[in-house]
């Protein structure tokens, strides 16, 4: 049963209007990097936590830092300096991402040999200096640092250890893992869970003595604190846990006894799991969100809350959702701005309401999160009352100056966060560590000064393309001191990055467009930079310039299937730059199921008079995108009453329809399912059962086939360019070498000018 009923908030609201907004046009103006309400007063006034006064209302958000430790967790100086640049940036609070401190109960924290991809801070001197290192980094700039710990991850911690340790993962209750549900969760027991408060208590006694200023709670999301505290977690009928406030209570009260009345507790909630909302009948039908259903009400939340500052908390940060329906506590770049403020507004009002304060007597802020780095936007959320600060996370990624660049009113020079999550989420989900895709230095800030070093040498350098792997390349170049020619056959800068940032729900692009128009403007008062829009560089043009360096970002072309009649398709790319091709159509078929196939199909479906049928071959939708952003993706267009069809081969193509050969096995994945992930290549499913064979020939109506197959580099010129000796050196960069994200293109570009 949905008990928000009667919420204060209308879940469903909100979900209808995370996958309609953008064509509202004020919504389109709020995601814009403007300044019209600089000077940002309230942004950078102080506020006091407990015994500590902020400098400003920005939060650092806690973004992962999985793999930025040693082997042992114990903080790199790679992480030390990574959170050291943020709070030279101007941020006035800084959290660490999540530090499990439930080694020994959680057998999913720990992999193979005991070794960790968690930083550590558990009661051993081994892991104390780095915490050191971070604390006298954030507080020689004048900010301050929390350190967020968790209980643990529960079940969605990786089901590797079944494997590894053969030991089940755990949970509240029994539960299915969220990446494998054929995996229990087993309960844990009271025993365990009360050795893991009193790890939580000594963590935070630990973090104070190393300087650390604050601790933060992590019990949101569906992480285990979420799991013990949520009724669709927790459905223990007997035991000291079966209250799901208890286990809450009992952290925040034994963190009280060990670090005493002054020390900050910072807490982070979500106000409703939104399983209900988002799933509707499903709750009741599905087998998995079936045991779900039973959820924690936005009621319940704002009361747990209460009680907890009765306990200690001192600060709250609120948003929506868990790992099955990862969209919404990691809102990709389709989502709205600010999509969370009403629900921060929300928890603001019930506190003043019932006169909540602090056991300081002073109020309880709530923090705003998600999608926040519009400093304007920012601004407004704080003087219409509607929260206390503003947390950014992948904001800080992209820029750590953002902070220093609003206070001085220098926003257009604000690196842009696109929300593609491909760097920052994606790359440890696959083995790295996160960083930026937008900002190369993210995380690397050890090995890339903020400055780059000059050249010892410099060179003439010629670079094709302006698309963001040549931009990249060509601007970083200059500040190096190389005197370089860009050539581009475009009148005007961006490459496909101009044509996919034309899609009304891709405001995040067209942000970072503008940001690379207005340093490209900048440089062009550089003499040493030359700028020949609209030029074709042939290898005449660039042998006669003889250059020191040529570097060929020349991107790719969309690939086309050969098969019969696939001369009477457009490619996805075609259509992206000319939307009237699609009007009037009332049968198209987009052939791939990847990025560019599912988001030109979310945009079409939005003509209720238009079918639109998705054909991929393989079992996946969306294979290696960022989990939110391809099941934010899949939820609306399901929503939109679109096809998808998988294991599907396109035989042939006529002017009126498309005939494929399809897999009509019961074994063949259903496309719509948003509430299990897939796994990287590299993680094998034991219990996957094989794919089976049924085929069958169909006919689909088409009066439109777009292909969105892939892409293919354009080599041509390089190749030209190598076989003439036109230079000395000749590099290819970006698509150019190989078709991938925007991620490779800008990191490529980024790397390769630096060793020129």
């Amino acid at each position: 049963m949905n008990k928000d009923h009667a919420s204060p908030l209308d879940l469903e609201r909100l979900g209808q209007d995370y996958g309609n907004w953008y064509q509202d046009p004020q919504r389109l103006s709020q995601g814009q990097m403007s300044s019209d309400l600089y000077p940002y007063r309230t942004l950078f006034s102080p506020i006091q936590v407990n015994q500590v006064r902020l400098k400003n209302r920005l939060v650092m958000a806690p973004m992962g830092n999985i793999n930025m430790c040693e082997e042992n967790g114990r903080p790199s100086p790679e992480m030390v300096a990574y959170f050291a640049e943020r709070a030279k940036g101007g941020v006035g609070l800084l959290t660490s991402g999540l530090i499990p401190v439930s080694q020994g109960q959680d057998p999913s924290v720990l992999e193979k040999g005991n070794l960790t991809y968690f930083p550590r801070l558990s009661g051993s001197r081994t892991y104390f200096s780095g915490w050191r290192d971070i604390a006298n980094a954030c507080h020689a700039q004048g900010a301050h640092f929390f350190i967020q710990l968790t209980a643990g991850l529960g079940r969605v911690g990786n089901p590797e250890c079944l494997m590894v340790h053969k030991r089940l993962p755990v949970s509240a209750s029994w539960n299915p893992n969220y990446y494998l549900p054929s995996v229990p969760s087993a309960r844990l027991s009271d025993r365990k869970l009360k050795r893991i408060v009193k790890n939580m208590g000594q963590a935070a006694a630990d973090a104070q003595v190393m300087g650390l200023d604050g601790v933060y709670l992590h019990a949101h999301e569906g992480y285990l604190m979420e799991q013990m505290a949520n009724s669709a977690f927790n459905r223990r009928k007997l035991g000291r846990y079966k209250d799901p406030r208890r286990f809450g209570l009992e952290i925040v009260e034994e963190i009280r006894r060990r670090v005493g009345p002054r020390y900050p507790i910072m807490f982070r909630i979500d106000l409703s799991l939104a399983l209900n909302a988002t799933y509707g009948d499903r709750m009741q039908t599905n087998k998995l969100l079936k045991k779900f259903q039973n959820e924690r009400s936005v009621e319940e939340t704002l009361a747990y809350m209460k009680d907890l500052v009765e306990a200690g908390v001192d600060l709250f940060d609120v948003d929506l959702g868990c790992y099955d329906n990862w969209w919404l506590p990691h809102p990709p770049t389709f989502m709205p701005p600010a999509p969370f403020v009403e629900v921060a507004a929300t928890a603001k009002k019930y506190f003043a309401d019932q006169g909540i304060q602090s056991k300081q007597g002073l109020d309880v802020p709530i923090v705003a999160v998600g999608k926040l780095g519009y400093p304007d936007l920012a601004e407004a959320a704080l003087q219409e009352g509607k929260a206390d600060m503003i947390m950014l996370g992948r904001p800080l990624l992209a820029d750590p100056y953002w902070p220093q660049k609003a206070y001085a009113g220098q926003v257009a020079d604000i690196r842009p966060c696109i929300g593609c999550q491909d760097a920052c989420i994606n790359e440890f989900v696959e083995g790295g560590r996160p960083y930026c895709t937008v900002n190369p230095r993210c995380s690397f800030e050890t090995v890339y000064p903020l400055h780059p070093s000059p050249a010892r040498a410099p060179k003439r350098v010629g670079v094709v393309g302006a698309g963001p792997a040549g931009l990249e390349a060509a601007l970083t170049l200059l500040d190096r001191g190389h005197d370089v020619t860009l050539y581009d056959a475009a009148d005007k800068p961006g490459g496909v990055l101009r044509t996919v940032a034309l899609a009304p729900n891709k405001l995040d692009l067209l942000n970072l467009l503008t940001w690379y128009e207005h340093r490209l403007d900048k440089a062009l008062a550089n003499p040493r930079l030359h700028y020949l829009p609209g030029t074709v560089a042939s290898v005449s043009l660039l042998e006669d310039e003889r250059y020191d360096a040529i570097l060929c970002a020349t991107g790719a072309k969309a690939r086309r299937l050969q098969v019969p009649g696939g001369d009477l398709a457009i490619t996805g790319m075609e259509l992206a730059q000319d939307p009237s091709l699609a009007q009037g159509k009332k049968n198209i078929v987009i052939v791939g199921a990847g990025s560019v196939g599912v988001e030109l199909a979310f945009l079409l479906a939005d003509n209720p008079d238009c079918k639109v049928t998705i054909v991929e071959a393989t079992p996946y939708v969306m294979k290696g995108v960022c989990t939110a952003n391809r099941t934010y993706l899949i939820h609306y267009l399901e929503k939109k009453q679109a096809q998808i069809l998988l294991c599907s081969q396109v035989r042939e193509i006529t002017k009126q329809e498309v005939k494929i050969r399809r897999n009509v096995s019961k074994t063949v994945p259903d496309p719509w399912v948003t509430w299990t992930p897939l796994l990287p290549d590299n993680v094998v499913n034991p219990l996957a059962k094989p794919l089976g064979e049924d085929f069958q020939e169909e006919s689909l109506p088409a009066d439109l086939v777009v292909f969105a197959v892939g892409n293919e580099s354009r080599t041509s010129l390089y190749d030209s360019l190598v076989e003439n000796y036109c230079a000395p050196e000749i590099h290819k960069l970006g698509d150019a070498f190989q078709p991938a994200t925007i991620k490779q293109a800008i990191r490529s570009g980024y790397r390769l000018a630096l060793t020129l």
